[in-house]
Formats: structure tokens, sequence, C-alpha cells
């Protein structure tokens, strides 16, 4: 059990990270350096954005009980 919850604690650190940095941000940020015209077609689309956040707050919440999993294996071990 702990293996897994190390496995997924790294996992959705790395996404969680990822999926902050594709967000917008008030100058662009690594957002505008994939795909460059796609990403201005698509800066428009609320549609984008929400299914990102959406995304984001997933991951976010794995990762939370992802941490809360190992701390409580780690205490009761």
């Amino acid at each position: 059990m702990t293996l897994f919850l190390n496995i997924v604690l790294v996992i959705t650190s790395v996404l969680l990270i990822l999926l902050v940095l594709l967000h917008r941000a008030k100058g662009g940020g690594l957002s505008s350096l994939f795909g460059g015209g796609v990403q201005s077609s698509l800066s428009g689309s609320t549609v984008v954005e929400k299914n990102l956040d959406r995304v984001t707050y997933f991951v976010g919440a794995m990762w939370l009980i992802a941490i809360v999993g190992v701390g409580l294996e780690i205490k009761f071990k």
C-alpha cells in the first residue's frame, strides 16, 4: 500500500506542476510556448479553461488524498 501511495504521489505531483504551468497567466506563462497561434485561438474559449480548471482540481484532490494516506500510513505503521 505504501508503494502504491508513493507512486500516486509522484505522478500527481508532476501532473499538478504541469497543469498549473499550463494555466494562462497575465504574462502568458509557459502556456504561450505550447502551440503559439493555436493558443491564441483557444484563449477566448472558456470551455478549454474550465476543463483545465476541472482537471487541475481533480489532480489536486488526488494529490491531497495521497498525502493524507502517506501520513496515516506513517503514523499507524
